[in-house]
């Protein structure tokens, strides 16, 4: 079963090496990494060229946004199975793919999803926030939940059959996705007890109060579309939930199988 992880990047020169090398590093040999950078001007670019023996693929040209790279990932890949792994993110160790795939392998499973630590930008050792998928369940949409996407794997040709992200959608197009593969396909999907990704601080939706605004207005435009009935009310409590992890983050769960 062979592996594509879909990374996307623009001027990333501080981290893209350790992001890729947390895909080298993988134990599981059938993987291919395929990169997808937007015209980086900071150096990136080298560092990509440095590395492009052990590409898949990659290409480097403006595009219409995150989810418009991913896309084109999606379509360059070659592999079986999809995942993807952002440029300031990785692994949190060797063995994660071929836990995916051994848990993608056992009958009936579609996809799986898992945990993901958030870190200090300074100090990639510092955990600030612990996102556990452990209780989600689809209704969790309809309240702004969501596995973390950057734990998602399922196969390449879920995508052939629901399609890729909507390129229309700023922040949440990763949440819509999600509800169209597991509420509307109705995907079988596992939650595995692992901390999968290292995630640095940071982003859109974290930079400010508007961000958050228009991350949960496209939450509510994603749930109606795919006919889940919400409100901003419903969508707010979760933000009660996110400030008892702030306060208390989660231990790092050991890396066996979940």
């Amino acid at each position: 079963m062979k592996v594509s992880i879909i990374t996307v990047c623009f001027n990333s020169v501080t981290t893209i090496e350790q992001t890729f090398q947390s895909v080298f590093s993988q134990d599981y040999s059938e993987v291919e990494l395929v990169v997808v950078d937007g015209g980086s001007t900071d150096g990136t670019l080298e560092i990509i060229e440095k590395y492009k023996e052990q590409l898949g693929s990659y290409i480097s040209e403006p595009d219409k946004g995150i989810y418009d790279a991913m896309n084109k990932g999606i379509g360059l890949a070659t592999g079986d199975v999809i995942g993807i792994l952002n440029s300031d993110d990785f692994y949190a160790s060797n063995s994660i793919i071929s836990q995916v795939v051994k848990k993608l392998s056992e009958k009936g499973i579609d996809a799986v999803y898992g945990d993901v630590a958030i870190v200090s930008p300074k100090n990639v050792e510092k955990i600030v926030r612990y996102f556990s998928s452990k209780a989600f369940r689809p209704e969790g949409f309809a309240y702004g939940y969501m596995p973390a996407h950057p734990t998602f794997f399922t196969y390449k040709k879920c995508y052939t059959v629901q399609g890729g992200f909507k390129t229309d959608y700023h922040i949440a197009a990763d949440y819509e996705l999600l509800i169209r593969f597991l509420v509307n396909d109705k995907l079988r999907a596992k939650y595995m007890e692992l901390h999968m990704i290292t995630m640095r601080l940071g982003g859109r939706t974290s930079s400010s109060l508007y961000g958050y605004y228009i991350l949960n207005k496209e939450v509510i435009r994603a749930c109606r579309e795919n006919g889940i009935q919400t409100g901003w009310f419903k969508i707010l409590k979760k933000y009660i939930n996110k400030f008892r992890e702030l306060r208390n983050p989660v231990p790092v769960q050991s890396n066996g199988d979940g």
